[in-house]
């Protein structure tokens, strides 16, 4: 990925949902002007949530996301559904497709109300309306449509465009940078580093810093001593990969803050308060206890793989106790928290905000302790209160 592109995880997430055959494929395939969705006649064509990331005026960037039918049928009918509805949970824009001639139904209204009880801006589309005599009146939150004859589509993408309540480009950590400052970041190069090129975090980091005004200096974590002795200047910062956290503690002088891009991640999604009081969780552990451990991305796993093989060796040997393990990875999150006594999850480079939210409270709400790799990584090497010094208030948790 260049560096210009906007990730998914950043762009506005507009899933459309509804009954089967109302016609929601025909709808995202009017809206976007692509044939993204298969259409045909046969209720329950779709099976699967399909997802495009895209541009779309006068939006800009987005994701859209075409659900399967909320009354699927049978077993396979119910996993689709369960789907559709964890889509949910990463939605930024809900469309309700509605067939105008059938009218709202008892599930339309449920899933109208879901959108409402998640805090989810929506729409009623109602399709079809060439085939309807007279068109009713549309309510504020309603609109009638054709994708067939492509009327009111227009329309309808101005009034999606207006739910975003705001959609303005927040900073990782140019905030806590003024213009000029230089910026140093750690950058392991191993066997799980994509070949030629950098990942998702670290790239997002080295466009902020630039478009902050500031200068980013990039280095593998044996070269930092030497790095920072050839500067004029002192950094402003030093930003490192967590997994050598320890390493680059004692390379960088106490005076120069130090973070990693895991915790800067955490904050920019929205969970990094909730992670700094989760990793409390890791002095109550007790032997046999169970631990997820959870990604946002889907990778292949490596011999020494950080999810699976790194982080279950250092909870181990910073509580000196045996536990067992739960792995998930990707839109995999498990609504039944029951039986964890710990979450740990990654930055969440690769999900949305709102999914990344969803999860906190989730995990919040069931009673679990949730913290994320950065934090937790940073707690178990006694470098957790130097790790959050560009946060002062985060640092009063951790005295």
């Amino acid at each position: 990925m260049s560096l210009n592109e906007t990730p998914s995880a950043n762009r506005v997430h507009i899933g459309f949902f509804g009954m089967r055959n109302a016609g929601k494929s025909s709808v995202v395939n009017a809206v976007t002007g692509q044939e993204l969705s298969i259409v045909s006649k046969t209720p329950g064509t779709t099976t699967d949530p399909v997802s495009k990331a895209m541009e779309l005026l006068p939006l800009g960037p987005v994701v859209i996301i075409d659900t399967p039918g909320l009354d699927d049928e049978g077993a396979l009918g119910e996993m689709r559904v369960k789907k559709a509805k964890q889509i949910l949970n990463k939605t930024d824009i809900a469309v309700l497709c509605v067939d105008s001639e059938r009218g709202m139904t008892a599930a339309d209204t449920e899933l109208k109300e879901l959108f409402k009880a998640k805090d989810i801006p929506y729409i009623i589309v109602f399709n079809k309306s060439d085939l309807l005599k007279n068109t009713p009146e549309a309510k504020a939150d309603e609109i009638y449509v054709s994708a067939k004859e492509k009327t009111g589509i227009f329309e309808l993408k101005e009034r999606i465009a207006r739910l975003v309540k705001n959609n303005d480009e927040k900073p990782i950590v140019g905030d806590l940078l003024k213009e000029g400052d230089i910026v140093l970041l750690v950058v392991p190069i191993d066997s799980a580093a994509p070949k030629g090129r950098i990942i998702l975090p670290q790239q997002q980091m080295i466009r902020d810093i630039l478009d902050s005004g500031c200068r980013a200096c990039v280095v593998k974590e044996n070269a930092v001593s030497d790095m920072l002795g050839s500067l004029i200047e002192k950094p402003a910062m030093v930003i490192t990969d967590s997994q050598v956290f320890e390493a680059v503690a004692k390379a960088v002088p106490d005076d120069i803050p130090l973070t990693s891009f895991s915790i800067l991640m955490a904050r920019y999604k929205g969970f990094l308060e909730s992670a700094v009081k989760g990793v409390a969780a890791l002095g109550n552990l007790r032997d046999g206890d169970t631990i997820l451990i959870a990604e946002g991305c889907t990778h292949h796993r490596q011999c020494n793989d950080i999810g699976t093989v790194k982080m279950p060796g250092w909870i181990e040997k910073y509580t000196g106790r045996k536990f067992n393990y739960k792995f998930t990875s990707g839109a995999e999150f498990p609504e039944d928290l029951s039986g964890l006594s710990l979450i740990v999850h990654c930055g969440g480079c690769m999900l949305n905000e709102k999914e990344m939210r969803y999860r906190s409270r989730s995990a919040a709400g069931q009673g679990v302790p949730m913290t994320n790799y950065g934090t937790a990584i940073a707690a178990m090497h006694g470098i957790l209160a130097r790790s959050l010094s560009v946060f002062p208030d985060l640092r009063e948790i951790v005295k």
